[in-house]
């Protein structure tokens, strides 16, 4: 498998990956007075390590999935939607597309649902990652990594669920598509596990 990135590429991960943990660092202070009054280095680090993270790595699972099929991947940022969910942001509320990865050459249908489902697949995984962080930062005491934990568990379970909806753009609807099957049981698991870390984590206020 060769795995190229142009530097536009480098460049619209780089920018859609800052933007995204700028706007979400917002979101989570609740405003910008909020940001700039706890001081917006911390909480920037830990918008990008959890969201900015999980938008990254879900658009890279595409391109590799992609790769893997012999088709000629690259993300794009859309600068426009970026300018938009850092605006949603500062108004109180959060909507993000960053941009996706474009591909061309032939595919069946099974490998177009595949390139789709790797995105959901990276945030569910990412979620299992976050779980041991924030069972060190809990255990130690540490509010931080419970924080960066308890974070990087609910967005990449929420992106995971929202991504398989089956309407517009979003993956959902590409899955569908390719199996009924796949996608009732990854929307369930993954609403499900959504809603249960909402009650665990936001109900408790662990990292929030």
């Amino acid at each position: 498998m060769n795995l190229q990135f142009s530097a536009k590429e480098v460049q619209d991960l780089f920018v859609a990956w800052l933007a995204l943990g700028l706007a979400f660092a917002i979101f989570f202070e609740r405003s910008v007075n909020g940001l700039l009054q706890e001081g917006i280095v911390l909480p920037l680090v830990v918008s990008l390590l959890t969201a900015g993270v999980a938008f990254l790595l879900h658009e890279l699972a595409h391109k590799v999935v992609a790769v893997r099929f012999d088709q000629v991947a690259e993300f794009r940022a859309d600068y426009s939607m970026l300018f938009v969910a850092i605006m949603s942001a500062v108004v109180g509320f959060l909507f993000a597309a960053p941009g996706a990865v474009h591909h061309r050459g032939y595919l069946t249908e099974r490998e177009h649902g595949l390139i789709a489902f790797a995105g959901p697949v990276m945030n569910l995984v990412l979620a299992v990652v976050f779980v041991p962080v924030l069972v060190v930062g809990a255990g130690g005491g540490s509010g931080l990594i419970t924080e960066i934990g308890a974070k990087g568990i609910i967005i990449n379970l929420f992106l995971a669920a929202f991504n398989l909806i089956p309407f517009g753009s979003l993956d959902g609807r590409t899955v569908v598509g390719w199996s009924k099957v796949v996608w009732v049981v990854s929307f369930v698991v993954s609403a499900g596990l959504a809603i249960l870390a909402y009650i665990l984590l936001f109900a408790n206020g662990l990292g929030f």
